[in-house]
């Protein structure tokens, strides 16, 4: 399992999508659990499966398809992960990661992160989209850094500064397409914990009472990756689930992909909204 990868390592993998298309990215888009129709929207795909790249996470989860898909959305050139792995899953950071240093390297200025996540604020409601303002990176406090290693000084600083890790300019971009289009856009925190077990009533009640309001086990060691790299970053949460903050409900991965089926067409929405005042 690789601890971190060398950036040789990242560009033998650039080098490998580069030789499918003759399109280089400026923005790059990565699904989660029950979002991934959205890569549907992309006009002229080229679909290259995840194990057909050199030291590429493959995905094992239901719910992600485990491919990358380039072509146009909304008149630009975007490489959209259909899918994407989690430390869970047996990875390292470095290897959850990957992918944004390949972004990166391909030229990708922005990334559009989305993932399916409980609603631990209690005015939340499942099937509703979530603004992330700022994360709470618990699993990174516990030492699982995806910066962890040498530093690719190429790519970012040794101690990168994370007090603006969500790109202020897009979140009012986002802030304007959902009163636009009349969608209701939730704004938060969220907290990524490293699974794949389902939060207790306990951490649930412990992470709203620290101010959390939605949870997942992704996205957060992918920011760090791309604000290191100079990559402006809009996160967005598909609120798929109620926190069972009082045991007396049950969460599972079959209720997050159905909620994915009413999210999806408003995150479509969204994300063509935005990228259409990128223009």
């Amino acid at each position: 399992m690789n601890e971190y990868f060398t950036l040789a390592q990242i560009d033998e993998t650039a080098a490998a999508v580069r030789a499918r298309t003759s399109e280089m990215p400026k923005i790059g888009l990565i699904l989660g659990s029950g979002l991934g129709s959205l890569a549907e929207a992309v006009e002229n795909p080229i679909k290259i499966l995840y194990n057909e790249l050199p030291h590429w996470p493959v995905s094992t989860i239901i719910g992600h398809a485990g491919q990358l898909v380039l072509g146009q959305l909304q008149g630009q050139q975007v490489a959209v992960m259909q899918g994407r792995t989690h430390y869970y899953e047996g990875y390292s950071m470095a290897q959850v990661t990957l992918p944004v240093r390949v972004m990166q390297r391909l030229g990708v200025e922005i990334l559009i992160v989305t993932n399916a996540a409980g609603a631990v604020n209690p005015d939340f409601e499942p099937g509703e989209l979530m603004l992330l303002t700022d994360h709470l990176n618990l699993i990174g406090m516990a030492g699982l850094s995806p910066l962890r290693g040498p530093n690719l000084d190429e790519l970012g600083p040794r101690f990168p500064d994370m007090s603006r890790a969500y790109d202020l300019e897009l979140r009012g971009f986002a802030r304007q397409v959902a009163v636009d289009h009349g969608l209701l856009l939730r704004e938060g925190i969220y907290a990524c914990l490293a699974g794949p077990a389902f939060e207790t009533p306990a951490d649930l009640r412990f992470l709203r009472a620290i101010g959390v309001d939605a949870v997942g086990m992704s996205t957060v060691p992918e920011v760090i990756v791309a604000h290191h790299g100079g990559t402006r970053v809009l996160g967005i949460s598909g609120l798929s689930n109620k926190a069972n903050l009082d045991g007396n409900t049950l969460t599972t991965h079959a209720e997050v992909l159905e909620a994915g089926k009413m999210i999806v067409p408003q995150l479509i929405t969204l994300i063509r909204g935005v990228m259409a005042r990128l223009k």
